[in-house]
Order: structure tokens, then C-alpha cells, then sequence
């Protein structure tokens, strides 16, 4: 009996620091505060948003279902983005970005790329940190974005495009109102048969 209840525990153990795998629920979505996203090369994005809406977390994961990426977003009282900081599948914190908004309107205009591994400064300015890109986004008279403006400030041309090399887009925007819009039936998690 002892020998027994011990190989259960070792079990659940077991399944406990097991990797992820598409058995987590990954092609699920799960009442208002989840959504996924499926990338056309492959790869799937679980949006997780908090009950009071002041945080979304976003889990990348490979086309063969491994956690790649993790990006939490601080948003605003509207459900904007302010912030957010991106993890490794090792939680090590690889970018900080801050967000911009035109005060008019509230539409986004701008995105900062700060690397977290390496402090980068301005060859004038030393004590300023120096963003590895800003994503900027022009709008137009009638309130519409155009498609973004890229400055990326690392001089190594092999560098160039590390952000979107280790992110896999460009820009880290995600679309705030993506949790408005009601979850598709083919999309409602079943639940099981009893």
C-alpha cells in the first residue's frame, strides 16, 4: 500500500515538471479571457487576458508545440497596452517595450525596444539608454495607420533585425480589442464527456 501511494506521488511529480506539450489546452480557447492565434509559419500564440483586464499574457509557441516565448502586457485603463516585458522558455527577460499614444485620439503611435541582456547607450550620450528599435505609426487625416516605420539602432549589420529575429515579428503590438469581439463557436472549448 505504502510502496503504491508513493508511485502516485512520483506520478504526479512526473507530471508536473514534464514539458508542454499540445495536451495543455493549447488549441483551446476558454470563455472571454483567452484567444489564440495561429501563425501562418506554424507557429500559435495563446493570449491569456487577467479578470481585471490589466494584464494579457501572450505564449508563442513553436509549430511543434514547444513554449518559445512569453510576453507579459501592461494595459491601461481603455485596454491598451503600456508596457510589456519578453521571456525566453528559460524566463530569461530578453526586450522591456514601452508604448506611445496620440493624445487626440488615443491611437498607437510608437513602440521602444530595449534589450535587457546588453545595456546599449547613445555614442553622444553615455548615461541614456539607447532602444535597439522604435516601430513608429504614422496615421493619416481620416485615423488611419499606415504600415509602420522601423528604426533599428544597432550599427552591427549582422545585428540588424535582432528584434524581429528573436520575436519573430517586427513590432510587439498586439490588438487590444481582439477580447471585444465574442469567441467563435468553432473555437468554445467542449467540455468533456461525463
Amino acid at each position: 500500500m505504502r510502496a503504491a501511494v508513493i508511485g502516485m506521488i512520483l506520478a504526479v511529480l512526473g507530471l508536473l515538471v514534464a514539458p508542454q506539450s499540445r495536451a495543455d489546452g493549447l488549441d483551446m480557447v476558454d470563455g472571454p479571457n483567452v484567444r489564440v492565434k495561429q501563425h501562418e509559419d506554424g507557429r500559435k500564440s495563446v493570449f491569456t487576458r487577467s479578470p481585471d483586464g490589466k494584464v494579457v499574457t501572450k505564449k508563442t509557441y513553436s509549430a511543434s508545440g514547444r513554449l518559445t516565448l512569453v510576453t507579459i502586457y501592461r494595459m491601461d485603463a481603455n485596454g491598451n497596452p503600456l508596457a510589456s516585458e519578453i521571456f525566453d522558455a528559460q524566463q530569461t527577460q530578453l526586450y522591456k517595450v514601452d508604448y506611445g499614444y496620440r493624445k487626440e485620439d488615443g491611437q498607437l503611435v510608437m513602440e521602444r525596444m530595449w534589450d535587457c541582456r546588453v545595456r546599449r547607450v547613445w555614442k553622444n550620450n553615455p548615461a541614456e539608454e539607447m532602444p535597439v528599435q522604435i516601430v513608429e505609426y504614422l496615421i493619416d487625416p481620416q485615423g488611419k495607420a499606415s504600415k509602420p516605420v522601423i528604426r533599428n539602432y544597432l550599427e552591427d549589420k549582422l545585428q540588424g533585425g535582432k528584434f524581429e529575429r528573436d520575436y519573430g515579428s517586427p513590432t510587439s503590438a498586439m490588438d487590444p480589442k481582439m477580447f471585444d469581439e465574442p469567441v467563435p463557436a468553432t473555437e468554445r472549448r467542449t467540455p468533456p464527456a461525463k
